[in-house]
């Protein structure tokens, strides 16, 4: 810059460096805040995505979670293949309270089975749209080689379901149906066991649809006169009113006549010690509440000699005897629900899950046979001998006649209430509910 006297001036080139570094700090300070502007709206950018991802993600990882843990409305149950199938079952019932799991005792065979069903997954639903039905309601300890249940399963079938006919037939395309019996018996308890499984049609009823059920009960002979007992269980044949062999329930029952088809008292190959095994052999169309404990009872009496074997006709005839003598109940660990018989229905069992079972019943055999060999051993090794003499024999018979003296004949024991008198007392009851 110069001066009019054309001299130079030295603070104006300063003035002007100084101005061009503020123009310059202002062009950066302003520059710096568009770039942080930019930054603040990259960063909402960055989260707002990472946000929808995680949500995907997660929103899968739930849906994953719940196909895994099997949920009912993973997918609906219509699209589901499902055909009736009955189901034959076998059962060792000591440890059981019943087969019916509605008396809310625990553990049930019923109980036991649907477990199996649910872990297996071959049940839709619940227990309620299964369509579930049984043949027989057998009371605790009673153990059964032939139960019936019928219900609705998962199957392979391609037909469509209202298809009964090819439900039925079991069309099931290329695909081989499931091995029912197979799949449920790794599930099942050992006491428990699926032996055959059959198509059943839509309208089957396990318990309705049954037209014969025999029951076993075995017993010790000792000194029973099976002869006498065969005849008086003769009597048990035809139909009958049933109400002093059996325990009433009269807010269910009202009818008490039952028709039993075949009787028989037969030795069984079994023996222990000079002692033979023995069984009675009972088919009907339906038995009541302990009507075969009852029956075995009274015969029992008979064998040993303190009953005759007309006592059989006096208790059938209910005009001369309405009300029931009180005796107690045959033991119910014997007892056995050996078949259930239906019509068309023919179970079918694959030749693995057969040798399995083979295999099983055999090994548990074995195992209730070590078990009575360890209560022999208890006889030998905890007890003093007992040499037993024409004394201590003539003893036993004093013993045994002191007992027949002891015996208060059925007919002169006090009665149960008659099933007229328990209804008289039941309606009341129901009265009063009602205004309740």
């Amino acid at each position: 810059m110069t001066m009019s006297d054309g001299k130079s001036d030295p603070g104006g080139d300063d003035r002007d460096s100084e101005i061009a570094k503020e123009t310059e700090l202002v062009f950066l300070r302003n520059r710096v805040k568009e770039l942080e502007a930019e930054n603040a709206e990259l960063l909402s950018q960055v989260s707002s995505c990472q946000c929808q991802q995680m949500e995907v993600k997660d929103d899968r990882l739930v849906r994953r979670r719940r196909v895994r843990k099997g949920d009912k409305n993973s997918i609906p149950s219509h699209l589901i293949s499902k055909r009736y199938v009955a189901l034959k079952i076998m059962y060792f019932g000591k440890r059981f309270y019943g087969f019916s799991a509605e008396a809310q005792m625990e553990p049930s065979v019923e109980s036991e089975i649907f477990k199996a069903l649910e872990r297996t997954r071959l049940l839709i639903g619940d227990k309620k749209d299964s369509c579930y039905s049984r043949c027989g309601r057998t009371d605790k300890g009673v153990s059964s080689t032939g139960q019936v249940i019928a219900l609705f399963l998962r199957s392979r079938l391609k037909a469509p379901t209202g298809d009964s006919e090819g439900q039925v037939n079991g069309r099931t395309g290329e695909r081989p149906e499931y091995d029912y019996v197979r799949v449920l018996n790794r599930a099942l308890p050992d006491d428990i066991r699926v032996t055959g499984w059959s198509p059943a049609p839509i309208d089957f009823h396990a318990r309705f649809s049954c037209s014969a059920r025999e029951y076993k009960y075995f017993f010790w002979r000792q000194n029973l006169n099976l002869s006498a007992m065969d005849i008086a269980g003769k009597k048990f044949i035809g139909e009958h009113d049933f109400r002093n062999f059996c325990k009433m329930d009269v807010a269910n029952v009202h009818c008490y006549t039952r028709r039993v088809t075949f009787f028989d008292v037969s030795p069984c190959q079994n023996s222990h010690e000079g002692d033979q095994l023995c069984t009675f052999t009972m088919r009907g169309s339906a038995f009541l509440w302990h009507q075969i404990r009852c029956m075995v009872a009274v015969l029992f009496m008979i064998g040993q000699g303190v009953e005759s074997v007309d006592v059989i006709d006096t208790l059938l005839d209910t005009k001369k005897t309405p009300r029931k003598p009180q005796y107690l109940l045959a033991s119910e660990i014997p007892l056995v629900l050996r078949t259930c018989e239906f019509e068309n229905v023919d179970f079918i069992c694959s030749p693995g899950a057969a040798e399995s079972l083979r295999s099983h019943f055999k090994n548990e055999s074995l195992t209730y046979q070590l078990e009575s060999v360890i209560y022999q051993e208890a006889l030998r090794n905890c007890l003093p001998p007992c040499n037993v003499s024409t004394e201590q024999s003539s003893c036993n018979d004093v013993e045994k006649k002191k007992k027949r003296a002891e015996h208060v004949p059925l007919l002169s024991r006090p009665t149960e209430p008659s099933y007229e008198e328990r209804a008289a007392k039941l309606k009341p009851r129901k009265q009063e509910t009602c205004h309740v």
